[in-house]
């Protein structure tokens, strides 16, 4: 008896909780559904009153009420927010670079660091400022829309820190800005390093969106981007900005739309002094030092040992150097044929100096040069490096003729007429064979004279052309070094007129 009323009382109350459970979910559905209700009001409102924009209705003159007036706006966040779907959104875009981190040539990727300012509108979200009391307020991004817009050169993922907010104003204008780490994509001509400019480009547009969905403009000019990134940079390094300009582009697609572009192009300028100081002028010294060794007699001192000390300080110097050279596979830097050159030209001296070193010592012992090598060497080069040859003519002429001429011409001669005489008046007595034997001393000694005399000839020729050659390529060495100098002095001179 006592358990059935305590039953019915629980029976009761769970039927109780049942309803009030019932009442709760079917509120919850009314208030969702007249919230969508609004929103579909609120939708086909703006759709179908193009000529007009919809203010918002605020409670009251502050904040709160502000916010729960755009909660229905805060719900389109998906969608552009146009009152006519046909109207482009209108985007202004600029930005500023605020650092250069660096560029890497074996990759090919340019890093900086910028701010990007965007603005659009949303009439959407209008408001009275008097009635809600604020002109404008900051607000999760995520809470609006957005345009999508990307930059084509990126290579990797922006990791610079996230902005939350953006500004709402009461006529419905968005302000955005953030900054971004770009890492993009770039075609680095090097062949002027260290005097190189580079150019790079940053291509902005809409990811998805075509023109007639998003009109995408630059809000200012290159000029005045350039300025305000020149006052603003922090980071430059080993480069400085030198200018940014910047155009609006249209691309045709195969389907028949249009997108639009922002090409911005970024002029940037390396710095040469450490490259020219740490490379180039060590470089030009060695290679001075080089030259003048031309200087010593190479009669009297051998120049092989000092040039090869040279050529082994300038190797260890390229291996601590190398380091500060780019890398990189499409062109090869004028600086690296430069110093490639200058290796080779101390490696030909050292090999000039040995050939000479030996033409000068053991030119005794080689036969004579070919007629027409020495008719090159005599006729055409030795004009050209100002030796005259008449010394060798002069030298053939004194000591050839007064010695062979009177052996050849008086002994035998003699000889026959005395040995005929004392035949035929003293019967060839023991001064005969004197007489005879005297003579083939004579030839012999004339033989001696004779071989020795072609042999000095052939040993001046020898040392005559080693001399030449030695001529020659001092003259191509400062042909080649003062070349060089110009080249560097006005590559310098243009790079720094384009700045």
């Amino acid at each position: 008896m006592t358990s059935t009323p305590r039953l019915q009382r629980t029976a009761d109350r769970r039927h109780c909780s049942f309803n009030i459970m019932d009442l709760g979910r079917a509120a919850q559905k009314v208030s969702m559904m007249k919230s969508f209700k609004l929103q579909v009001l609120l939708i086909t409102l703006l759709m179908y009153a193009p000529s007009s924009v919809a203010v918002l209705n605020c409670t009251g003159s502050d904040v709160p009420s502000l916010v729960n007036a755009l909660q229905p706006v805060f719900n389109l966040s998906s969608i552009r927010p146009v009152t006519n779907a046909s109207n482009p959104v209108t985007v202004d875009l600029i930005f500023t670079l605020t650092a250069i981190l660096g560029v890497d040539e074996k990759s090919q990727v340019l890093k900086t660091y910028i701010w990007r300012e965007l603005t659009w509108k949303n009439e959407f979200s209008v408001w009275d400022p008097d009635k809600c009391g604020t002109e404008w307020i900051a607000v999760p991004r995520t809470l609006l829309w957005e345009p999508d817009i990307v930059i084509n050169e990126f290579m990797e993922k922006n990791t610079a820190p996230p902005v939350p907010y953006i500004y709402l104003h009461f006529d419905g204008d968005i302000y955005d800005s953030q900054p971004i780490r770009v890492v993009s994509s770039c075609s680095l001509d090097i062949y002027l390093f260290p005097f190189d400019i580079q150019n790079c480009t940053f291509t902005f547009n809409s990811y998805i969106h075509v023109m007639d969905e998003i009109q995408l403009l630059l809000s200012g000019t290159g000029d005045e981007m350039t300025e305000a990134s020149k006052m603003v940079i922090s980071t430059m390094g080993e480069w400085s900005l030198n200018k940014i300009t910047a155009n609006r582009a249209e691309i045709d697609t195969v389907e028949g739309n249009i997108y639009v572009e922002l090409q911005c192009h970024i002029s940037i300028r390396r710095h040469p002094t450490t490259y020219v100081v740490n490379l180039l002028l060590p470089s030009c010294f060695l290679i001075a030092v080089d030259l003048f060794s031309f200087m010593l007699p190479p009669k009297k001192i051998d120049r092989s040992l000092f040039k090869m000390t040279l050529v082994l300080g300038y190797t260890v110097f390229l291996l601590n150097t190398n380091q500060m050279l780019p890398i990189t596979g499409d062109t090869v830097p004028l600086i690296n044929v430069f110093l490639s050159m200058c290796l080779v030209m101390m490696v030909a001296t050292l090999v000039e100096s040995i050939f000479v070193t030996n033409l000068l010592h053991g030119s005794a012992d080689y036969p004579p040069a070919p007629r027409w090598f020495r008719d090159f060497v005599f006729q055409v080069l030795g004009r050209l490096v100002r030796i005259s040859t008449k010394s060798i003519e002069r030298d053939n002429t004194v000591i050839q003729n007064p010695n062979a001429q009177e052996m050849s011409d008086s002994s035998p001669v003699v000889t026959k007429n005395d040995i005929s005489e004392e035949k035929e008046t003293l019967n060839e007595n023991k001064s005969v064979q004197v007489l005879r034997k005297i003579n083939r001393d004579l030839k012999a000694i004339h033989l001696q004279v004779e071989k020795k005399l072609k042999r000095n000839l052939s040993s001046q020729e020898w040392i005559y052309i080693a001399l030449i050659i030695d001529r020659l390529l001092f003259f191509f060495y400062i042909l080649f070094i003062s070349v060089s100098f110009i080249t560097i002095l006005i590559i310098w001179v243009v790079s720094y007129s384009k700045a």
